[in-house]
């Protein structure tokens, strides 16, 4: 089981290429992705060198999984790939997790940048076409060497799941055999695209293959680092400051380090830790804990409340304010002035909290005879984890050991290691080996959130009623994460657009969180074009096709999710439908919901969703399907629920009690997702089912009451607010 004491084995170069006899593929990172080199290759070659596929005589294979798993699949997604091109038998592969190396590992993210990190969508986006050469280059070499074993032309020998095939002779060979005797090339083979299988001779993608992780996080043998047991392991918990970025000053450290159990007590620059023998020691030593905290906090005395509402509409009306200009094109200012009509609306959301099932916690082990340092922890970026922690300990990065493990929910949170960085900090201090663990209430406390924002938003409509110029404003604090989902170009090419940024800054951590701003970006922008369309007595299908300017792609997603939720049909009384464009990381669909809403309460239930959307080649689809639908559930929380406030610097709410999560039993009786396939490569999506989900539900609301909802989430307060306004 997950809890017993064990060391993890570490995958390295060094063990990998001298595992078993076989053949084994290394890989080296090119400028434009990785590719397979020989051991002679990697001999001749400075740079480092790593495995990436071996083969066994018992016809085994070992393929390397770079994608941290976060639940929808990715870990298995991934590889599919590389099975597919070397025609692998599923079931005869293991993966093994990739050693936290992007230099080796990585794909080429922007500007060259090499990277691991599994976040905005990327794993099988951007792992897709580089597993496929490899799994090419390997199948090429099984051939040519089945060829020159049969003395025949490779040309004439094709492959099934694991085996090489002389059609003519009926001669058959499994990989396993052929690893028996065969050498790696002292060069690989070149393969381009046209060596690549058409979709047609696909067997894995798009196909259903069950997922590696599924079993274990059943029968509970997945291990998670707050799984991890190790010998001698002591127990660590932070208390940082109550209002964000403040520091310790002093605290009564003899009176904790005298309580049972307690091993030390180590200051931090943002809180101070307990170390004890136990948890529950730990927990008791928190409790008791009184620290005095430095003044002068930048959060110090920020309430975010009103900072939304009357703050931000100060800077919004402010001629002079600062601003940046992050997109536009045409010459806005002249089609408003001779518009025919205007439509202006303002939308506000509020900080929300990434609420990841496991709690944040890292275990850490520092080896002073050789200054190493090893770690064990789930995170969404093990190479820059990695470099951190170096950085952190003044550390050669060859230092720093990391074990990765399965982590119990991201959301973006878990692409950055703080927490990781305490455990490291902690195990030096102490001397001992650390596993530090969050309480939830310190993990939303000192958490790192979506940040608020106010966006300013008008349309103007030429004499023919079209849309022809677009204003957007964003109001917030946190750069990117306030306007990533601005996007209208790829849905609605409005010719005259100006989009801006006015920022501020409160001293409030934050994070990408699932989508970045797509969800409260894409909630203003459908929730004015639905208040037009209704404003212009057409329907929110007919107002975009007749009166906005729509892509082909969005075309497409629009006519496929009118088709599923046959749009005109007769509804229960009491339930409305309403729509909305949903877009991320290359991916694009459209969306409906179906509610009610008891006036009473003033509780909005969501009981359909359906969700067209456009992602490329979909490369899993059941794992798709779950991350799209993962998505939706986790969006419509944040829609009806989850909302974090500051009061003086500090966070409001301590645990789920007051920051609501969307339960089970509120959660949609029917989700529907349909792939449109374009043929084009596969684009992200695990996080394009979230969205498209507020402006959906402000819409429908709109469509059930006739009244509309302008802040984000539509808390029972917030709509019989509306329903009396």
């Amino acid at each position: 089981m997950a809890s017993m004491e064990t060391n993890t084995p570490r995958l390295t170069r060094r063990s990998f290429l001298g595992g078993a006899a076989g053949l084994t593929f290394t890989v080296a990172l090119g400028p434009k992705g990785f590719f397979l080199v020989s051991p002679a290759q990697a001999a001749a070659r400075e740079r480092p060198i790593g495995a990436w596929v071996r083969i066994t005589p018992d016809d085994r294979i070992t393929i390397v999984t770079p994608a941290a798993e976060m639940g929808q699949g990715s870990m298995t997604g991934v590889p599919i790939a590389l099975a597919e091109e070397m025609d692998a038998e599923w079931s005869k592969v293991t993966l093994e997790m990739a050693p936290a190396e992007p230099e080796i590992y990585g794909y080429v993210s922007w500007g060259g940048r090499k990277s691991m990190g599994i976040y905005g969508s990327r794993a099988v986006m951007m792992y897709f076409e580089q597993m496929r050469i490899a799994g090419a280059q390997v199948r090429k070499v099984l051939l040519n060497a089945a060829a020159e074993s049969w003395g025949v032309d490779s040309a004439q020998l094709t492959t099934e799941p694991n085996v090489v095939i002389h059609t003519a002779s009926n001669h058959r060979i499994s990989y396993g055999e052929i690893a028996a005797f065969a050498q790696t090339p002292s060069t690989m083979p070149q393969v381009t695209h046209a060596d690549l299988k058409p979709k047609s001779a696909f067997r894995l993608i798009g196909k259903a293959v069950p997922r590696r992780d599924i079993p274990e996080k059943v029968n509970g043998s997945a291990r998670y680092s707050i799984d991890v047991r190790l010998p001698d392991i002591v127990y660590a918990s932070t208390v940082h400051s109550p209002v964000q970025l403040g520091r310790p000053k002093r605290w009564n450290d003899d009176a904790i380090r005298s309580m049972p159990g307690v091993v030390d007590v180590v200051p931090l620059e943002h809180g101070v830790a307990v170390v004890a023998e136990s948890f529950e020691q730990v927990l008791a030593a928190r409790k008791a804990l009184e620290v005095v905290w430095t003044d002068g906090a930048k959060a110090q005395g920020y309430d975010s409340e009103r900072t939304l509402m009357s703050d931000y509409d100060r800077i919004a009306g402010d001629e002079n304010a600062a601003s940046e200009r992050i997109g536009g094109k045409g010459d806005v200012d002249s089609v408003f002035a001779r518009a025919a009509r205007v439509y202006k609306a303002s939308f506000r959301s509020d900080y929300g909290y990434h609420a990841q099932m496991e709690p944040l916690n890292a275990v850490a082990r520092f080896n002073p005879s050789d200054g190493t340092l090893e770690v064990w922890e789930g995170t969404q970026a093990p190479g820059s984890s990695r470099r951190r922690l170096a950085q952190a300990l003044g550390l050669d990065v060859t230092k720093v050991i990391h074990h990765q493990q399965y982590l119990g929910g991201g959301f973006g949170r878990r692409s950055i290691n703080d927490y990781t960085l305490e455990a490291a900090v902690i195990a030096r201090a102490s001397g001992r080996t650390v596993k530090l663990i969050w309480t939830r209430e310190e993990d939303l406390s000192y958490g790192m959130f979506r940040p608020q924002a106010l966006q300013c938003l008008e349309a103007g409509l030429d004499e023919n009623g079209r849309v022809a110029g677009w204003r957007h404003c964003v109001i917030g604090d946190g750069g990117r994460l306030i306007y990533s989902g601005i996007k209208l170009d790829k849905y609605y090419p409005i010719p005259n657009q100006h989009i801006e940024r006015r920022g501020t800054s409160h001293g409030i951590r934050l994070k990408h969180w699932r989508a970045v701003a797509h969800p409260f970006n894409v909630f203003a922008i459908e929730g004015l074009v639905d208040e037009i369309a209704a404003n212009e007595g057409l329907d929110p299908f007919a107002f975009r096709r007749e009166r906005m300017p729509m892509t082909s792609k969005a075309r497409r997603v629009f006519d496929t999710v009118e088709r599923m939720c046959d749009w005109k049909a007769p509804r229960p009384k009491g339930r409305a439908l309403g729509l909305s464009v949903t877009e991320r990381s290359g991916s694009l669909g459209a969306g409906v919901v179906e509610i009610s809403m008891d006036r009473a309460s003033g509780k909005i239930r969501v009981h359909k969703v359906w969700v067209a959307v456009d992602g490329g080649m979909i490369v899993q689809p059941e794992m798709a399907r779950r991350n799209v639908e993962s998505g939706i559930v986790y969006g419509l929380s944040s829609v009806l629920k989850e909302r974090a406030t500051m009061k003086n610097g500090a966070v409001e709410q301590s645990n789920f009690h007051d920051y609501e999560v969307l339960r089970m039993s509120e959660a949609p009786e029917e989700i529907h997702v349909e792939f449109v396939d374009s043929g084009t490569k596969p684009t992200g999506l695990g996080e394009i089912g979230n969205p498209f989900i507020a402006a959906a539900v402000a819409n429908a609301f709109h469509a059930l009451t006739g009244r509309r909802l302008y802040h984000m989430p539509f808390t029972p307060n917030r709509v019989r607010a509306a329903l009396e306004a």
